[in-house]
């Protein structure tokens, strides 16, 4: 493996584990809370915040490339950031409403709230501050998507087993819920060693 597809690679892995934006960042806790009672919901709102990461990890890397530095402007990364992720959503948005009705109104307030999403613009940001050239940006986006699917499907799965579990009075709830996140969260953490190469 040449030195480049081993870069590729090394975001890719860290993405998805290492640095799960949700379960070790603690990016975007708040449709992991709020989408993760149903598996089905749990993973149209991933692909959505998938692809909306992807694409936004783009958009973004072109606005700081070609506008932002060129002018001397990157203080204004975040504010430009959130613009261009904001208008992704828009249009995502739009998409899902005309051709799975379903699932937008399955999503609800949630699809909306893609554009404050955190882990959305925690990667654009990751992305200009680690000097990331267009490609790793988009694995960088596309694989922290796909952690971010992975971890709320995972979590729908564990939460819908432990709303049926017995468990104490004073646990039911968002308590339980959090400590069975918290569970989880430490499992990722078991990947923060994972090296390449």
């Amino acid at each position: 493996m040449n030195g480049y597809m081993q870069i590729l690679f090394g975001i890719l892995l860290s993405a998805l584990l290492s640095e799960n934006y949700i379960l070790v960042k603690f990016y975007g806790i708040c449709p992991f809370m709020g989408v993760s009672k149903k598996i089905d919901t749990a993973l149209g709102m991933g692909m959505a915040v998938t692809f909306v990461m992807a694409i936004a990890s783009a958009a973004c890397w072109a606005v700081d490339s070609f506008v932002l530095q060129p002018l001397g402007l990157g203080y204004m990364q975040t504010v430009a950031f959130i613009l261009a992720i904001a208008s992704i959503v828009q249009v995502v948005e739009m998409f899902l409403k005309k051709s799975v009705p379903a699932l937008y109104k399955a999503l609800g307030i949630f699809l909306p709230l893609i554009t404050t999403n955190c882990a959305v613009l925690g990667v654009a940001l990751v992305n200009a501050q680690e000097g990331y050239d267009f490609l790793q940006s988009v694995i960088n986006g596309a694989a922290g998507g796909l952690g971010f699917t992975l971890a709320i499907v995972l979590f729908a799965s564990v939460r819908e087993r432990v709303d049926k579990a017995e468990c104490p009075e004073s646990f039911k709830g968002y308590p339980i819920t959090l400590i069975a996140a918290g569970l989880l969260a430490m499992a990722f953490m078991g990947f923060s060693g994972l090296k390449i190469g």
